[in-house]
């Protein structure tokens, strides 16, 4: 076993920062992990996930820690070693701002701490308010941090944490919000080889906070609702997240034809609610596009949602200009996902898992699995005590919708320790086929990918940006 050691103060009693939302102090690199059960020998490749963990042990908010990469590597029916590394950002290395005083940009400056994907060959540490981070792909040194990463020079605002692989094209779709003024959101759009090829500014009233959007073979839609940037809270150190719930600014979708990325935007309102993710969406005919989203009721005062979210249908009727709103169940979930290769098409099934967030529900841990066509769905209940994080699909064979498992980190109270667990994503309801003992704790975080083992993606290196 070899560690590196970042050393930290003692976490603080605010909830963000206490049990496994508190941060952990080092660095480590472990091999041969144990095993219980067996783990399907087509698993080949590291298993990511991203999350807050502030190298001082102190943050405002929970949204606001450094991120840290937790990795697990599977190959030949064995998890032959973990990683956590911080990203190495300017934040983190000199204390770099987003923001001066007059409101310019520094987009290098960033947490990279909420998640991690793979496109044309690099792989991303992303959070909405900055560049993206590329990480260390070579073996040996994974996930150690390249530097920034801006599309060669071209792009000129921040990327959000969630963007869209067409799994038809190859091409990345996403978009930057935010800064002290217009335009207040871009649209972007990458090719399958990474040159960015679409950056369009998109008029908006406000400032909001759009986390997430949506993706089908033919739209984009974006999500314009009401939790509103508060220029005040932003100038107060340690005041937390500086949004706040407005219903009078209204809730709308913004509808754009990917054939024309530079055309109208169709704006068409929903009620007021507030959506962190989107599971998947999909075109149905020419004048339907059908949405599915993990939605909060509204925004609380102290700046998070109010409520726990649960799984909405949202469906466009293009010609009557009008969204049809359905709930899907009542039980809480957040963190949705879908095998990947069916982003933008009418995937049958969506995972959601019912976790825990900061001083939020204490509901049992659990991974759900929706049947899109028929509303049924089966659980995995973990045991008292046992929290689920976000559970990501991997393929077992190259059938888009087939067979796979689940991923994910597991925290266990009662020990204090967390373990790397794969599920049959068939099979839902049984034990775990393998559970893999993780050498430390793994904190609460954000989001990640399985990253299979590719044998031509480009190694990082000069591409990077200084």
């Amino acid at each position: 076993m070899t560690a590196t050691t970042h050393s930290t103060a003692s976490a603080g009693p605010t909830p963000h920062m206490s049990g496994n939302f508190a941060p952990v102090g080092d660095e480590l690199t472990v091999h041969d992990l144990p095993v219980t059960g067996e783990i399907p020998p087509e698993l080949r490749g590291w298993y990511l996930r991203n999350g807050p963990n502030p190298q001082d042990a102190a943050s405002a908010h929970w949204f606001f820690g450094d991120g840290m990469v937790h990795g697990v590597r599977l190959e030949d029916g064995r998890a032959t070693s973990y990683r956590n590394r911080w990203v190495r950002t300017s934040t983190f290395t000199d204390g770099a701002r987003i923001h001066d005083e007059r409101g310019n940009a520094d987009f290098t400056a960033s947490v990279a701490n909420t998640h991690v994907v793979r496109h044309a060959g690099r792989t991303l540490a992303l959070v909405e308010s900055s560049f993206p981070y590329e990480l260390d792909s070579r073996p040996g040194h994974e996930w150690g941090t390249v530097g920034p990463y801006d599309f060669g020079g071209r792009l000129t605002t921040a990327m959000t944490a969630h963007p869209k692989t067409c799994p038809a094209t190859g091409e990345l779709h996403f978009f930057g919000y935010g800064g002290y003024r217009p335009p207040y959101l871009t649209y972007h759009r990458a090719d399958a080889a990474g040159e960015l090829t679409v950056s369009r500014p998109i008029d908006v009233p406000a400032h909001t906070m759009m986390h997430d959007f949506h993706l089908t073979a033919a739209h984009v839609v974006f999500m314009d609702l009401p939790v509103v940037f508060d220029l005040e809270t932003a100038r107060r150190p340690g005041a937390g997240l500086p949004y706040r719930w407005a219903p009078g600014y209204g809730a709308r979708l913004g509808i754009l034809r990917r054939d024309d990325p530079h055309g109208r935007i169709r704006w068409l309102e929903i009620d007021p609610c507030y959506v962190f993710h989107s599971l998947n969406a999909h075109d149905e005919g020419a004048d339907r596009i059908v949405l599915y989203v993990a939605r909060y009721a509204r925004w609380a005062d102290d700046g998070k949602p109010s409520g726990p979210a649960a799984l909405w249908r949202w469906t466009v009727d293009l010609a009557a200009g009008t969204v049809a709103e359905e709930q899907m169940d009542d039980r809480p979930g957040e963190f949705p996902r879908t095998d990947d290769r069916l982003a933008g098409l009418a995937a049958r099934y969506g995972h959601v898992t019912t976790g825990r967030s900061p001083g939020g529900s204490s509901a049992p841990g659990a991974l759900t699995r929706y049947d899109l066509r028929t509303g049924a769905s089966t659980s995995h209940e973990f045991a008292p005590g046992r929290t689920p994080g976000e559970a990501v699909f991997a393929p077992a064979d190259d059938r888009p919708g087939g067979p796979g498992w689940l991923i994910t980190y597991v925290h266990d109270a009662a020990t204090d320790t967390s373990d790397l667990v794969i599920l049959d994503a068939d099979r839902l309801a049984a034990p775990p086929i393998a559970t893999v003992r993780l050498p430390r704790r793994v904190p609460f975080g954000f989001h990640g990918n399985w990253l299979p083992d590719v044998a031509d993606a480009p190694r990082p290196g000069a591409h990077a940006p200084a």
